[in-house]
């Protein structure tokens, strides 16, 4: 039986490497991104590197229609999903009393918004997917951050929106982990992407995470068996307290 996977934010960053990973384990996959050329190039890459099958749909996750667009194609394509990877994320800095109140809105619309909606779509094909693989069922995994856990000053919207994204994990779980669909929310600190690349005067890019590490976490959840439930798991930076970004 082949596993399907829909991935967000897949044309990037931590969600490119996701992709590539699941490819290479014969996973077939409906990925997303803002510009179709980079999905061109990622199902080019993705074939390549061994996913069976390939297709994806351009989609602003601010735009709820076109969420549902790209859980419609996974239906029409694959019947079934075995893994949902939240990875389509926006980031927002300033301190509280000086954030604009659209740049607020903005991050929780594609943060948390944008993860209901899709979450809700596809919730009946990982049902169905759970039903199909009685060993692994299936997952929902969303790329949180550590903000969401420990106050970062100067990322109040940005953390919020990521403390916002653990709970709905920790909340699908607890409503639909008996059906055999878990979630866990992955809440690293800084990873070395281009999103982070804001900071590497304060934090330098060698001091990172790295997006291999990020996938190796993925690897290990969708390995896991359908009695095992991790609704969040914190990756901190190694020569830190543990309790920063």
């Amino acid at each position: 039986m082949m596993r399907s996977a829909l991935i967000t934010g897949a044309s990037r960053g931590i969600g490119r490497g996701i992709a590539m990973e699941l490819a290479g384990q014969g996973f077939g996959l409906t990925v997303t991104a803002r510009r179709e050329q980079d999905l061109k190039d990622l199902a080019a890459a993705l074939k390549d590197n061994g996913a069976p099958e390939v297709h994806y749909r351009t989609a602003d996750l601010v735009d709820r229609e076109a969420s549902a667009a790209v859980v419609a194609e996974h239906q029409r394509c694959f019947g079934t999903l075995n893994a949902l990877v939240l990875s389509g994320g926006v980031g927002t800095a300033g301190p509280i009393g000086d954030l604009p109140a659209h740049r607020f809105d903005k991050t929780f619309a594609v943060n948390v918004d944008s993860a209901m909606a899709i979450i809700q779509a596809a919730l009946p094909m990982l049902r169905a997917g759970a039903e199909a693989d009685p060993t692994h069922g299936s997952r929902v995994i969303a790329l949180a951050s550590i903000t969401g856990v420990y106050a970062e000053p100067n990322l109040a919207a940005y953390g919020a929106a990521k403390a916002a994204l653990i709970s709905l994990m920790e909340t699908l779980n607890a409503e639909e982990s008996a059906r055999g669909v878990m979630g866990t929310a992955i809440a690293p600190a800084f990873v070395q992407t281009d999103m982070s690349a804001w900071t590497t005067d304060t934090v330098p890019a060698d001091s990172m995470i790295q997006v291999s590490d990020i996938v190796a976490v993925v690897r290990m959840l969708v390995d896991l068996g359908r009695t095992a439930s991790i609704t969040k798991i914190v990756v901190g930076r190694s020569g830190t307290s543990g309790y920063q970004a």
